[in-house]
């Protein structure tokens, strides 16, 4: 190891029984342990203070060394796995192995993390929240599917019916548990009563919003757009003018939610006016959809901030009808 004083920047590549720690510094050689609380410790603790520490998002077998780290007091970076993949292609690596995926990490912090935000675990109440609606959202999902597969198989409607109650009851037990999650906090509780005054934004959506804005204090509504993903990434260089197309780095659930409370919105007086207003300009329903979800974004990150309601009169204002 380096000097106490010496900060370093390290790579870890996360699998379920195992993580190899590399060092940009090269103050060790890239090694291997076991993802389990007393060896991360161990190396934990054997790190100067103040070290970066990156590490890829991978489902859950990354928060222990996270969550380790976060309480030993170092800077932790939870990276996007798309972002490393892009970063190994702009560095030239011709290969992928765990080593070269951890050292690739520690590069990528020494020299990006003035641009990368430190990121801080969720609570556990937050963590749960997170969970279960992505756990409803698979449910769903599979509930579709299996109603879709059977639908035109004879002599399967009691099963398919059987089944979609089974689904339904699996599901209503998800939105009981989210709903004492959020009354058990006072201040969630009635943020989450705000949100939900903004036509077309229910409980889940509400909750996926306010569970979000609580994690990620973000200052503007510009930013939290970005957050979402749901902001337009440019594609211009000299005279092309390239198609905007969405940057999707952010939430995907919490992006597909916002997407259907647009199509739930777009059914209202307050938002059907701004939805006819772009149309009528000649962009495509999707497209409209898109800056609704955008607009909803918005106003959810407004309302939370400033502790305000929905006001419809807002949408009908032409300067605040920006995308």
């Amino acid at each position: 190891m380096q000097s106490p004083s010496a900060v370093l920047n390290i790579g870890a590549d996360v699998a379920k029984d195992a993580i190899v720690v590399a060092c940009s510094e090269g103050s060790f050689p890239v090694r291997e342990i076991a993802n389990q609380r007393t060896a991360v410790l161990a190396f934990l603790k054997g790190l100067p203070a103040g070290s970066r520490i990156g590490v890829e998002a991978t489902g859950t077998y990354h928060e222990l060394f996270a969550e380790a780290a976060h309480e030993l007091g170092f800077r932790v970076f939870l990276l996007n796995p798309k972002d490393t993949h892009h970063y190994a292609k702009a560095v030239g690596l011709r290969s992928k192995t765990d080593r070269v995926d951890a050292e690739l990490i520690a590069r990528m912090i020494a020299h990006e993390h003035t641009k990368l935000h430190i990121w801080s675990p969720p609570t556990p109440q937050q963590r749960e929240i997170d969970r279960l609606i992505k756990r409803r959202a698979t449910l769903i999902s599979l509930r579709e599917a299996v109603a879709m597969s059977l639908h035109e198989l004879d002599g399967f409607a009691a099963d398919l019916k059987a089944l979609r109650t089974r689904f339904n009851q699996l599901i209503a037990r998800i939105d009981l548990r989210i709903k004492a999650l959020v009354e058990a906090t006072p201040e969630r509780k009635q943020n989450l009563t705000r949100l939900c005054t903004i036509t077309g934004v229910g409980p889940v959506v509400g909750t996926a919003l306010v569970n979000t804005l609580e994690r990620v204090p973000v200052k503007s509504a510009d930013a939290f757009v970005a957050f979402t993903g749901l902001d337009p990434r440019p594609d211009d260089s000299g005279q092309h003018r390239g198609k905007r197309r969405l940057s999707k780095r952010g939430p995907a659930e919490l992006r597909r939610l916002l997407y259907l409370a647009a199509l739930s919105a777009v059914k209202t007086k307050p938002w059907r006016p701004l939805y006819e207003h772009y149309r009528a300009k000649g962009l495509s329903s999707t497209a409209t959809l898109v800056i609704l979800a955008r607009r909803i974004a918005r106003t959810a990150w407004s309302i939370y901030t400033y502790k305000t309601d929905f006001d419809p009169a807002r949408l009908a204002n032409p300067v605040l009808r920006t995308h």
